[in-house]
């Protein structure tokens, strides 16, 4: 529970420093992820890896694999955000993952599952349709456009559409082959944080002149005098120190918790990051958020919780709190 604690405060300021980042400079996604990548990489290249003396538990080929799945889905939900997706629908979207995790567990695992998941699905999936069609609504009727330039900011955000579901579908694909993984190797929850990190450095040499013209615009923001030590340096680079290290705190967070907490706890605490985010976004950049969007976001939670089977859980404990002798 302690451990929850601290990915929810880490997702918290990790969520600030992201959202000041990204109002200012929208299409610095770029640089903010390969500033996490290089650190986590250097953090378990030293303290992992003791500096490339200890050998994998799993075949680096493997790695390879999952690598090139994590990197293809950081990279395309960050593209997303510039192809006309506002914040708040790509946090509902990518809610979906247990909708495109089931569908691809039966298709390749020939799994099976209740009335009550099948259920959930189904609410999920109402949610994220109602939200991404209240948007599209948004999109095509802006009336600050001519119709030309509005088709086209519509094509736009299909295709961001396109991405997002891209993006989805690979990464539950990456869920079951680690999975897959874990079962035939064991679980090395902190060698596989390493290498889904170290392994797609070389990647980001694609996206350098994206990242050398955000670093620029970095250091060319105002002047921001850290507190305590008294270190001056541009308030962007100083946003982005901190996104790295809350993110850090964060992902730690959730491989411990995966290890040392039920799968249950993990899945709520993600549930609660993704409303966290969501509340976050829509207060930060004032996107518009009509009472649609509420009721899409509704039933994307509730179709969430309803998987996760959290009634069951607080049913004893609800139980056991009505047993308790009431205090005079």
């Amino acid at each position: 529970e302690l451990n929850a604690v601290f990915v929810l405060h880490g997702i918290a300021l990790t969520l600030v420093c992201l959202l000041h980042a990204c109002r200012q400079f929208p299409g610095c996604g770029n640089i903010v992820t390969f500033s996490q990548f290089l650190f986590i990489a250097v953090e378990g290249f030293i303290f992992e890896a003791n500096f490339g003396r200890k050998r994998p538990a799993i075949p680096i080929r493997y790695y390879f694999i999952m690598v090139a799945m994590f990197f293809t889905v950081s990279v395309v939900n960050n593209y997303a955000l510039n192809l006309n997706i506002a914040m708040p629908l790509h946090m509902i979207f990518r809610s979906g993952s247990l909708i495109a995790s089931m569908a691809l567990g039966i298709i390749i695992l020939k799994k099976r599952y209740s009335v009550s998941k099948y259920t959930s699905i189904a609410l999920v999936s109402l949610g994220i349709f109602t939200c991404t069609f209240m948007s599209a609504k948004q999109v095509a009727s802006d009336s600050s456009l001519n119709e030309e330039d509005g088709l086209q900011v519509f094509l736009w955000w299909l295709l961001g559409i396109a991405a997002l579901t891209f993006a989805l579908l690979m990464s539950a694909r990456m869920g079951i082959f680690q999975e897959t993984l874990y079962q035939q190797f064991g679980k090395h929850s902190k060698e596989a944080l390493f290498y889904n990190h170290a392994l797609p450095l070389p990647g980001f040499l694609l996206l350098a002149p994206n990242i050398y013209h955000h670093a620029v615009l970095f250091s060319q923001s105002e002047p921001f005098q850290v507190p305590v030590i008294g270190l001056t340096l541009p308030i962007m680079w100083f946003y982005l120190l901190m996104n790295v290290i809350t993110q850090y705190v964060c992902i730690r967070g959730v491989f411990i918790l995966t290890t040392e907490c039920t799968s249950l706890t993990v899945t709520l605490v993600v549930t609660l990051r993704k409303f966290v985010s969501l509340i976050f976004s829509i207060l930060y950049f004032r996107n518009p958020f009509t009472a649609w969007h509420w009721l899409g976001t509704a039933f994307v939670f509730v179709g969430t919780l309803m998987y996760t089977e959290v009634w069951n859980s607080l049913g004893p404990f609800l139980a056991r709190w009505r047993k308790r002798p009431k205090e005079e």
